[in-house]
């Protein structure tokens, strides 16, 4: 039996009673009266260590480990230092959880959950300082001294101050590296580990399918075996490989987000109604939050802010318990989102207020209410009045307890100020930021302008709002350094070149990320930019325009009046205009694409003769769009969604279904990009796959080769892309799906082979009644560079 099994055995009697004279009954006496409490040996199995935890606790002790703290931080402290006379006054009974450490006073909304300035964190010092007096005066000053759980935001970084950033979500996801993504973030752990915090709220696994929706560049895409994939690297990086009973000492648990539907909201709009059959929810949106469930030990779950046919995610008990528990046997914590609990009753209106808000969540499985649980500091008060009974509140505290003892926290729950200043932002951390950055772009277009040519010591114009500044994107905090654009080609260049430089145009009136209003640059002041650009970039050999987003224009809308999601896909402001008041000299204009959003701009699309896109690139892309655009490094990333031409598109992605995208008066059907598309300075061949049989049995397997070789005169990347088709089934399927993938560098002349096996688990569809199931029939194997670009072999199923 492996540990999940066994965990979730032990934790069975969880879902009973009551256990608090239950659990005293069934444990002989001398057990209460040793002197050292069972739930305190080490050595003694974690569901015994719960158990017998459980049956000490009061019911205000066990409520209050499903609650935590964040703008309510004000109460146990005095200014900004931890006051353990004013935690012991305000709270009696304890407290579960503290919503990021790093944050030094708590926001009183969503806000700083995405990001801002310096002045907005704890130093590494001051936070380990923080989490240890905390931890001090949990483990000595309260009753049964149970350890405090610190979760910290690590979406592509920790985001707390000297982190290191990496390149947004969107951007790791085109790297089609599930390696670099696990490197990536076992790195993200081991800082935030290192300032004891054992608990992270990443990764996203949201399938994202509009290009509106501000979130979207903190997803992995539009596929779900893309998304599947990067998720189990991501967790098992964050976490450890494979299942386990304990958390490593340089590890942390992560929480698997949002479920579910929350990347294709009605109109573009955050937290807006998924209007989602189960059908689709099955095929696409499950399939990634199913596979990190089934092949990790994640160790939580968070449910979206939206509903699904009418009900909220944290008040749906079939998402929840049926599917998430049920049918995938996840036996971690389910954490709320932040406020998502009361906005049942603010928002969404089926509850009618906070209490049977907070009866809602935690019937449908919600086990901790975050970020301050004010739904959840009702229940005591429920529970004695008899509406919510004592055993529901047992078995969310059980598993709430089950988790800090897997993490390690009755044993050890201290921050190390040494180790934290040694593995943040370090060398290695830093080389590894580069190289994430470097496999993370992607080259759209070239007319052989890239790479750059250095002969004759030319001059080239660095111009654009984002090209003297590092943009981070969401969730990002401030590294201990940035390179921008400019600063990576001044250093790489040298003396090799002259380079010029100009602003532009700017793009948004502030940089401040956290404002609630977004207010575009004044066009008059543009226009007088865009003519000191052009007689900057009037004598220059060539011109590097870095155009895109800001982390206002592409964000999370998380109220209505703090917006993030958008109408107009194409560039904002006058950015369109200063592209064209370039490209009117007459000179080669490459565009480094810096933004959150796929880059849905037809203008530069058909009249750039470059475009490098470089997603959101993290603290060292400055260095990595350099050494790109200078031919150090040959691109070798993939889109990780469809690029539209533009909103009336909407929703647009590769797996759709052969009734659709049959095309529109007056507009070409086709996306502007594909998913899957990537150049190289190179070029590649891929062969059609040859499969080992042509014929298999619904429970069978085929094993598929596919030939790749780099016909060019560089080294380069390939990313080998393996779909399917199903040519007959009982239900209508999409017109391809990705099943296989893999990324290999190849030197100039090389070949190699790439195999991958598909088995039931590639061909299983849900069928009308519901089943997953292999049919018979034929199905086609397609390989090539891109969703676009494919070879294909005939299999069948019999």
């Amino acid at each position: 039996m492996n540990s999940k099994m066994v965990r979730r055995q032990a934790l069975r009697w969880l879902g009973g009673t009551s256990l608090g004279a239950a659990a005293m009954a069934a444990t002989p006496a001398g057990a209460w009266q040793a002197a050292r409490p069972l739930y305190k040996d080490a050595r003694a199995p974690v569901p015994n260590r719960v158990r017998d935890l459980l049956g000490r606790m009061t019911l205000e002790e066990k409520v209050a480990q499903m609650i935590s703290l964040w703008a309510t931080k004000s109460e146990i402290m005095d200014g900004l230092t931890f006051d353990p006379a004013k935690a012991s006054a305000a709270y009696p009974a304890s407290f579960g959880q503290i919503t990021r450490a790093s944050d030094k006073r708590g926001a009183p909304g969503v806000a700083g959950a995405a990001g801002g300035t310096a002045a907005n964190w704890r130093t590494p010092d001051q936070t380990v300082d923080f989490v240890n007096a905390v931890q001090r005066w949990a483990l000595n000053e309260t009753r049964l001294g149970i350890p405090v759980l610190f979760h910290e935001e690590s979406l592509h970084g920790y985001m707390a101050t000297e982190a290191t950033m990496f390149p947004q979500a969107i951007g790791l996801a085109g790297s089609f590296d599930p390696q670099l993504m696990h490197d990536v973030q076992a790195q993200i752990a081991r800082e935030v580990r290192a300032r004891g915090v054992p608990f992270v709220l990443s990764p996203v696994v949201d399938i994202a399918r509009d290009p509106r929706w501000g979130r979207i560049e903190e997803t992995w895409g539009e596929d779900p075996y893309l998304a599947g994939e990067m998720g189990v690297a991501a967790v098992e990086g964050l976490q450890g490989r494979g299942k386990f009973d304990m958390l490593a000492k340089d590890k942390v648990f992560a929480t698997l987000k949002h479920m579910t539907g929350h990347g294709e909201p009605q109109a573009g709009n955050n937290i807006a109604p998924a209007e989602i059959s189960e059908r689709e929810l099955r095929e696409n949106f499950f399939p990634p939050f199913r596979e990190v469930v089934e092949r990790t030990s994640i160790g939580a779950v968070m449910p979206s802010y939206n509903e699904i046919d009418g009900i909220p995610s944290h008040a749906n008990k079939w998402l929840l318990h049926d599917v998430l528990r049920g049918e995938w046997g996840f036996d971690g914590v389910i954490v709320s989102d932040y406020g998502a609990i009361p906005e049942l009753a603010t928002i969404h209106g089926v509850a009618t207020d906070i209490r049977d808000a907070a009866r809602q969540a935690l019937d449908a499985g919600v086990d901790s209410e975050l970020p301050d649980g004010l739904a959840y500091r009702t229940l005591v008060a429920q529970v004695r009045e008899g509406l919510v009974p004592e055993s529901a509140i047992d078995v969310a505290a059980g598993r709430m307890l089950e988790f800090k003892f897997r993490a390690g926290l009755f044993d050890n729950p201290y921050g190390d100020k040494k180790l934290a200043k040694t593995v943040t932002g370090n060398q290695a951390a830093r080389a590894l930021a580069l190289k994430a950055a470097e496999k993370s772009l992607c080259l759209l277009k070239n007319d052989g302008t890239l790479p750059l040519k250095l002969d004759g010591t030319p001059t080239i114009a660095v111009i654009g709002p984002n090209h003297a500044i590092a943009r981070l994107g969401g969730y990002s905090s401030v590294p201990r350094q940035t390179v921008s654009l400019l600063e990576g080609m001044q250093q790489k260049i040298g003396n090799r070149a002259r380079i010029v430089s100009a602003q532009g145009v700017f793009i948004t009136q502030s940089e401040d990320r956290s404002v609630d209003e977004v207010l575009l640059a004044d066009p008059a002041k543009n226009r007088e930019l865009i003519k000191q650009a052009v007689a900057v970039a009037r004598d220059a050999d060539i011109i590097v325009l870095a155009i895109g987003d800001t982390e206002q224009t592409s964000r999370e809308g998380f109220a209505k009046n703090h917006l993030g999601d958008r109408t107009d896909i194409d560039l904002v402001g006058e950015q369109n205009d200063l592209f064209d008041a370039l490209r009117a000299l007459g000179k080669p204009v490459v565009v480094t694409a810096i933004n959150g959003r796929p880059p849905s701009w037809p203008n530069v699309a058909e009249h750039a003769n470059a475009i490098l896109e470089c997603w959101y690139p993290g603290q060292e892309g400055g260095t990595a769009m350099a050494a790109a655009l200078l031919g150090e490094v040959n691109p070798g990333a993939k889109l990780p969604v469809t690029v539209v031409r533009n909103e009336g598109q909407v929703p647009f992605f590769y797996n759709h279904k052969p009734s659709a995208r049959r095309g529109y008066l007056f507009d070409d059907a086709a996306p502007l990009f594909p998913f899957g598309h990537g150049l190289s300075y190179t070029s590649f061949d891929i062969g059609a796959p040859r499969l080992s049989s042509a014929r298999i049995s619904t429970d069978g397997s085929v094993n598929v080769a596919v030939d790749v070789v780099n016909t060019g005169d560089r080294a380069g990347d390939e990313v080998v892309q393996l779909y399917i088709r199903h040519e007959t089934a009982s239900v209508t399927q999409p017109v391809l799906e990705l099943k296989g993938f893999e990324r290999v560098t190849l030197a100039p002349g090389e070949r190699r082979t790439v195999t991958f096996t598909l088995g039931p688990k590639t061909f299983r569809i849900w069928n009308r009644q519901m089943e997953q199931v292999v049919e018979p029939g034929k199905v086609r194997i397609l390989a090539g560079p891109s969703s676009a670009v494919l070879k294909e072999a005939e299999l069948t199923i019999a």
